[in-house]
């Protein structure tokens, strides 16, 4: 019998895609990572192995050295890790310091080349035909998805993938669900979401991958900065949410202060390929 004062954990959001409540909402919280350069960078989890791999197979074989471009990039994340496996990577992001900080990834990778590109992911203004893979991490709600599938569409050579991932905290583990609404964590999706992509594109397969980021718990902490909530919310809230996640972490589930903790992730990928006309 279920115990109505603990309520069974839902094993994912019932979002179909995240809410804003209005274009006007969107683009503010959109905006509002323009200046969270280094905190988004060191706090954010990169991507492991297993969704590369998945993302590059179709790819196999297709051209000598693969062409990339990385739209709604930020600080170069996936754009980097994509270099390092020797491809030529342009990130595209419509904000300058978020650029700045994927160049300086891009300076140190010694396998492929990584540039940048001050562009909105709905008219970049890159040429047609220019890359065997369009990505695009933690990203796609902020576009405009008709705009943005047009414009892939154009970007992609002749049997290219656009590759759509997010990296979600894994809601189904009970601690995390909590973690997730302390945090306001807006980007998490139901088990059978799927992204709304225009007409162009057609999906060729998706996989969901469950992995953790270990953190000490101070940055558990202000991984919450990087969340568009707390970014955009009075100082009052903010210090409350931030407070609010002290009392979880060291309190509620007695970890030491700067003890590292294994954070559970759940990273979904869905692939598209130009759809025959």
């Amino acid at each position: 019998m279920d115990d109505p004062l603990h309520p069974p954990i839902p094993p994912i959001s019932a979002r179909d895609e995240p809410r804003f409540g209005s274009a006007e909402r969107k683009r503010t919280l959109a905006g509002a990572f323009a200046g969270q350069g280094a905190d988004y960078d060191r706090l954010r989890p990169g991507y492991p192995d297993a969704v590369l791999d998945a993302m590059l197979a179709p790819l196999a074989g297709s051209a000598p050295t693969l062409r990339a471009i990385d739209l709604g990039a930020g600080t170069g994340k996936l754009s980097s890790a994509l270099a390092e496996r020797g491809l030529e990577v342009t990130a595209v992001d419509t904000s300058a310091a978020m650029l700045e900080v994927a160049r300086a990834r891009g300076r140190t990778i010694a396998a492929g080349s990584l540039s940048t590109h001050l562009a909105r992911a709905e008219e970049t203004g890159l040429p047609g035909s220019s890359a065997e893979l369009v990505t695009v991490a933690q990203a796609w709600h902020w576009f405009d998805a008709e705009e943005a599938s047009a414009e892939v569409a154009r970007l992609l050579a002749s049997e290219g993938v656009l590759a759509l991932v997010w990296n979600m905290l894994d809601v189904t583990i009970p601690w995390v669900h909590r973690l997730s609404r302390i945090m306001h964590a807006g980007d998490i999706h139901r088990e059978d979401f799927a992204p709304t992509v225009g007409p162009e594109l057609e999906l060729t397969d998706r996989r969901a991958i469950t992995w953790e980021d270990p953190m000490p718990t101070q940055d558990v902490i202000d991984l919450a900065r990087t969340r568009s909530y707390v970014i955009t919310a009075p100082e009052e809230r903010r210090q409350k949410v931030l407070a609010n996640l002290d009392w979880y972490l060291h309190d509620h589930l007695g970890h030491a202060r700067g003890a590292r903790v294994g954070v559970p992730y759940r990273t979904d990928l869905f692939l598209y390929r130009v759809a025959a006309r």
